[in-house]
């Protein structure tokens, strides 16, 4: 049986490790912890994404029991690309907020990430190459990336999409202050959303 994570845990967390399982109706993302070995340790959140949603609404759960939740993202607006996506928490208070940079991305995917205590955070992929390479070419959309979130030239935390069969990302926080459920919530959505 897996160990469970307490808030304080996952809050001191500075890497974790997300793998993406794909299903028929629905893409499924384990989170965890890492370990002192690199390993995948103890497991964070469980989250499902339906595909094909009309007004996208993700739940994160603590594990894959789906017992509890940890967290949450929904779109503000139906089918309104530019409407942006409210995180909240378990009981449904706000503890977040990002949209996508549509004029921004038409280049490299750009977010901006606002949450409580800390200035507008911008997210850019690092490699304009892979970037156009991906929007371009589409036999390239799965070529791996890698996405920094900061502001004023601080770094607060990055997503990198891994080599490999199956989607996995590290996620690096340097920032202790960031709500890691909300850096969870804008992981998941790099991958689920990126598209749209």
């Amino acid at each position: 049986m897996e160990k469970v994570v307490n808030f304080q845990q996952l809050q001191s967390a500075r890497r974790l490790l997300v793998r993406q399982k794909i299903t028929m109706m629905q893409n499924r993302y384990v989170v965890h912890l890492e370990a002192p070995d690199g390993s995948e340790g103890p497991m964070v959140a469980f989250v499902e994404q339906k595909r094909l949603a009309f007004k996208e609404q993700v739940t994160l759960f603590t594990d894959d029991t789906k017992q509890y939740v940890l967290a949450g993202f929904k779109a503000r607006q139906v089918i309104d690309l530019g409407s942006g996506y409210d995180v909240v928490d378990h009981q449904g208070q706000p503890i977040g907020y990002f949209k996508k940079d549509f004029a921004a991305s038409l280049l490299k995917s750009t977010w901006h990430l606002d949450a409580p205590g800390i200035p507008t955070l911008t997210g850019t992929e690092r490699s304009p190459l892979v970037a156009i390479l991906r929007r371009f070419v589409d036999s390239l959309s799965w070529l791996p990336y890698h996405f920094d979130f900061g502001a004023n030239g601080h770094n607060a935390f990055s997503v990198e999409k891994k080599w490999g069969l199956r989607d996995r990302y590290v996620v690096d926080i340097a920032d202790p202050n960031l709500d890691r459920r909300v850096i969870i919530a804008m992981a998941v959505a790099l991958d689920a959303l990126q598209a749209r």
